[in-house]
């Protein structure tokens, strides 16, 4: 008979310590139990009563062999399974898996998890089951007590036990530490161990397991990732996630931006709340989903959380509390807010750009991590700056101001404290000397006070420089990641249109061109009543140098229905525009003194102040990257 047991090492003058393999966490009443993983190395003891250990005698049982079936949720039924459900098209097995087809048969869910992970493209060599064998046997077989270091990629990572067994647990920690053998290149992946313990649900073995996961551990399609592997593309994946809160979910990132002090730290647990937060039942239809979407899909049901909990708390309520052990809180107990089904019904009615694009700004965010020099483990905190209260002055807006409107903009840029490159007040009401202070800052946030006190900008994405590619008459430049704003009286943002409506926006053929913008002189110079009715016409796209990546958002990835709802920012001798299509979101003329704001169907924005107005003060802000 096979006994597989873990041990602690001795502590300094104590006995050694038991370690609790399998016990479920206090409170823990949906199977969701957890280790956290420490410094020292984990200890796998085997005794047998036969001479030798063969891995194969105590893991083919088959599927469910891991699991205590007394601390699972939910028994999961043995329904009919067609025998042509794996043959359907790719369309309808997302349809499927999102409507929880696979919760109907555990041998169905095993069957569907093995065939899907089998079907992934991944590296030439990739590690399989006969790997695992192998190297398990060297590393486990001995009849002695045997010491294995913990993969660096566990260190400080909790590991839920999601109702597996006292045989499931040890069985995970095999695979976690041959995975650390066999890919040496990972060195972070906080959410390696839940993957294996839910998979380890739906194997025959642990060989099996070992198999499925390295599968999507070397996964190399275009635009898709199953699991980050560093600290770079862990904490590029939370920013990402942190740009598109920003954007999808307003009321909660407000709520969160005005009760904590560092709203990206709770941004960085997002991860975890899918795969160490949610109760099982939950986990595992996120897995499934999962396993055919990819990790685009993570993003829809982590903002489909964040938006169930604004509607759950008030700004009140949280005055006072860690919010982000408040939304964990909330995460665990999730049942007594939303079923699994309405969860996944809200996350899919989020409208999310293509996984291109969404690969692109996760580009943006790992470049900007590096420029950083953040590359390695460290604590979030230490270099996500926020605006230094006692450093920052503006003749403009207050400390808390700026923060909120540096909450707004991208993450990557806010790693970096704001930096004053033009003001009137300083540099004089000269738009040539805006455009020599400017050029050469990408991205610049633009803010005016007018005369009547009214406070209002624009975070412009784009190099002021880019006006002149096309010539002393430049049309529109600038990507959908630009926005406009006010500040006083009231505080609000208005986005690219699209970003509330990207299904407008389908992705563009490369062979298709654009036609030129209107030129920025007519629309100047034109009345209110014609500047709705000029010619409205898209840049012709400058082509990118090689190897370089197209920016997030940029207009020619995308076939719009108007032409007129991507003008985000152009500049001339005669002035500046900022948003057009119907009318200019903010327009000032070539002395910096009078401007006019009005709707536009670039951002749908209201006027951000009076229509006519004086400039009293105006400042730009860049980045000291």
């Amino acid at each position: 008979m096979l006994q597989v047991g873990l041990s602690l090492p001795r502590s300094p003058g104590g006995a050694a310590g038991s370690f609790p393999m399998a016990e479920p966490a206090e409170g823990d009443n949906m199977g969701t139990g957890q280790e956290m993983f420490g410094s020292s190395p984990v200890t796998i003891v085997i005794t047998s009563e036969a001479d030798t250990w063969d891995i194969d005698a105590s893991s083919c049982l088959g599927c469910g062999q891991f699991v205590d079936w007394d601390r699972m949720p939910d028994p999961e039924q043995q329904a009919h399974i067609p025998r042509d459900i794996l043959s359907k098209p790719l369309k309808e097995l997302k349809k499927l898996a999102r409507e929880g087809y696979w919760a109907a048969s555990r041998a169905l869910r095993a069957q569907v998890y093995h065939q899907l992970i089998q079907q992934v493209t991944c590296r030439l060599v990739t590690p399989d089951a006969l790997v695992y064998r192998d190297v398990a046997s060297r590393l486990f077989g001995k009849l002695n007590v045997s010491s294995h270091p913990l993969p660096e990629f566990l260190e400080r990572c909790s590991m839920p036990t999601y109702c597996l067994n006292v045989e499931g647990v040890t069985a995970l920690k095999k695979i976690l530490i041959c995975i650390g053998n066999l890919f040496p290149d990972i060195t972070y992946s906080p959410i390696l161990p839940s993957l294996v313990a839910l998979l380890l649900h739906y194997s025959e073995d642990e060989a099996q397991c070992f198999e499925n996961i390295s599968r999507l551990i070397a996964s190399n399609a275009p635009h898709t990732s199953y699991i980050d592997q560093s600290f770079l593309a862990h904490q590029a994946s939370c920013m990402t996630f942190g740009d598109l809160a920003n954007k999808h979910c307003p009321a909660a990132h407000k709520l969160i931006a005005s009760t904590s002090e560092n709203v990206f730290e709770v941004y960085s647990k997002w991860l975890s709340w899918l795969f160490h937060d949610l109760p099982f039942n939950y986990a595992i239809r996120v897995f499934d989903v999962y396993l055919l979407e990819g990790q685009k899909v993570l993003y829809r049901i982590a903002l489909a959380l964040l938006k169930q909990y604004k509607l759950s708390v008030t700004s009140t309520e949280l005055e006072g509390t860690d919010i982000k052990a408040d939304l964990q809180a909330f995460v665990q107990n999730i049942a007594e807010h939303v079923t699994v089904e309405k969860l996944l019904e809200r996350a899919f009615g989020i409208r999310l750009f293509s996984r291109k694009e969404i690969w692109l700004l996760q580009m943006a965010n790992r470049k900007a991590l590096m420029e950083k020099g953040i590359t390695m483990v460290q604590s979030r905190q230490s270099f996500h700056l926020a605006v230094d209260m006692e450093n920052f002055s503006s003749s403009i807006v207050t400390v808390q101001e700026m923060r909120i409107i540096w909450s707004w903009i991208p993450e990557r840029f806010s790693l970096f404290p704001p930096l004053l490159l033009f003001s009137t007040s300083e540099d004089g009401c000269s738009l040539q000397r805006f455009y020599t202070c400017c050029e050469g800052y990408e991205p610049t946030v633009l803010l005016i006070k007018t005369t009547e006190g009214e406070v209002c900008g624009a975070f412009l994405s784009s190099d002021w420089s880019e006006r002149k590619k096309s010539g002393a008459t430049s049309g529109f430049f600038g990507t959908g990641e630009c926005f406009v704003f006010t500040v006083h009286p009231e505080t609000e943002r208005y986005e690219w249109v699209f970003i509330k409506k990207p299904e407008l926006a389908k992705a563009v053929p490369r062979s298709r061109q654009r036609s030129p913008s209107p030129s920025p002189t007519s629309l100047l110079g034109s009345s209110p009543d014609s500047r709705s009715t000029s010619s409205n016409r898209l840049t012709v796209p400058t082509p990118q140098r090689k190897g370089r990546l197209s920016p997030f958002l940029a207009i020619r990835h995308f076939l719009l229905p108007s032409k007129t709802a991507s003008m985000f920012m152009s500049g001339s001798q005669q002035g500046i525009i900022i948003g057009g299509g119907g009318g200019q979101a903010l327009s000032l003329d070539a002395n910096l003194l009078w401007g006019h704001t009005e709707h536009c169907e670039t951002f749908d924005n209201p006027p951000l102040c009076q229509e006519n107005f004086k400039v009293q003060l105006l400042e730009v802000w860049g980045f000291q990257n």
